[in-house]
């Protein structure tokens, strides 16, 4: 499947519009594509109790597998941040678990442009993981 890192940035830009950051002011948006060509979309949710903020990655994780979706190829994350925002420990975990073969474009949402790109495996190589 040919992924077009350009469209799934966007998307991403979009859903950080939804970020609810009252406390950091830092928004986040992730965007995750799955085989289908379906985009879902997240944002961080701060919570004054900072240890219960989920990030954006989760966010839309969490959206797409409460609604049936499944294999993903890709997601992209945008906040304003030099080089783009990387996945935290948690999120890489769960993208290993969910997403262990999906590409990983992150963007700073003042350059859209500039987009780097990792796989989930290349951000957490010895990632736990359930034995069938």
């Amino acid at each position: 499947m040919k992924i077009d890192s350009q469209k799934l940035v966007q998307a991403a830009a979009k859903a950080r519009e939804g970020s609810v950051s009252p406390y950091s002011k830092f928004k986040v948006g992730a965007a995750l594509l799955t085989k289908s060509g379906e985009i879902i979309g997240g944002a961080n949710v701060e919570s004054a109790s900072y240890g219960l903020t989920c990030c954006a990655e989760r966010v839309a994780l969490f959206k797409a597998l409460t609604d049936g979706k499944k294999d993903f190829v890709a997601v992209a994350v945008v906040a304003r941040c030099d080089g783009g925002p990387m996945p935290c420990g948690a999120c890489r975990q769960l993208l290993r678990e969910y997403a262990p073969d999906a590409k990983v474009f992150v963007a700073d949402s003042d350059d859209l442009k500039q987009v780097r790109e990792f796989t989930v495996q290349e951000l957490l190589p010895s990632a736990f993981v359930t034995v069938p």
